[in-house]
């Protein structure tokens, strides 16, 4: 009677390949990672009138105003420009963080269908 199931080659071989390979990614994301947090992604708003400076850790590392954006009677227009950069830095470290990791799963990402 013909064997039903299982893997060819046997499941123990198979199995502990597929964990070295699951360790290897692993490392690999992490050091990636710590990469990704060492950079510095700068955007600005406004023509250059605000430039915001943050960490791959998503902290603001620095935020510079053009002396000419600084309107005491329009505080609101300078604030929306400094959300406007804020949002364009994160996004910036989210594309990069994005591209990295895909790089390393070969795009497989969390789509699994199961």
């Amino acid at each position: 009677m013909a064997k039903r199931g299982g893997f060819p080659g046997g499941m123990p071989g198979n199995m502990a390949n597929l964990m070295k390979q699951a360790q290897k990614m692993q490392r690999q994301m992490e050091e990636t990672t710590k990469e990704l947090e060492t950079r510095e992604y700068t955007a600005a708003a406004g023509g250059g009138a605000v430039t915001v400076t943050i960490s791959g850790k998503k902290e603001v590392l620095s935020v510079k105003l053009a002396e000419e954006v600084v309107d005491p009677e329009d505080i609101e227009m300078l604030e929306d420009l400094i959300v406007a950069a804020m949002n364009e830095a994160l996004r910036q470290v989210e594309e990069a963080s994005g591209a990295a990791m895909s790089k390393l799963t070969g795009g497989l990402g969390g789509g699994f269908p199961f």
